[in-house]
């Protein structure tokens, strides 16, 4: 009897699981617009885990469209500071200039919103830009792949 409810919570992003191989290809395609970013790869790893791609009315293929769901990325922006404050290969630990001093006081700041003022607003939709950019390419790739109708179908579901 468990599985029923089971089944019901997975329907709503079972056609995301059907996409892997279409999502893989658009990672290696869409890699000159993230390395165009101010992110870095990792960085844009951590955006894509914080970002749920959800299809706009799935009931008309014509005009049903995958949209980025970003409302989680405020979550993650204190994390992609510490990224960014991590040293790179064959840097020095101790060069980071004015990380080093504030460190656990800038990620209290950070978390509870009161550091980085519009820096973080603007990496936010810096990154909700390119997360509907990437949603964009991969709709086209669905499409291209003949495979679009098919996954409406089972966002309806």
């Amino acid at each position: 009897m468990g599985e029923g409810p089971e089944q019901g919570a997975m329907s709503d992003n079972d056609w995301t699981d059907r996409i892997a191989g279409e999502r893989m290809e658009v990672d290696r395609l869409f890699n000159d617009q993230v390395t165009a970013s101010s992110f870095s790869s990792q960085q844009w790893g951590l955006v894509m885990t914080a970002v749920e791609f959800e299809i706009e009315g799935p009931e008309d293929p014509e005009t049903a469209r995958i949209v980025a769901n970003t409302s989680k990325l405020p979550s993650i922006m204190p994390e992609l500071d510490r990224i960014d404050q991590q040293p790179g290969m064959g840097q020095q630990s101790g060069g980071g200039g004015g990380g080093g001093g504030g460190g656990l006081f800038s990620g209290v700041k950070d978390a509870l919103g009161l550091g980085g003022g519009g820096g973080a607003d603007q990496r936010t939709e810096e990154a909700a830009e390119l997360a509907q950019q990437y949603a964009d390419k991969l709709q086209e790739k669905l499409e291209s792949n003949g495979r679009w109708q098919a996954i409406c179908k089972q966002a309806t579901n």
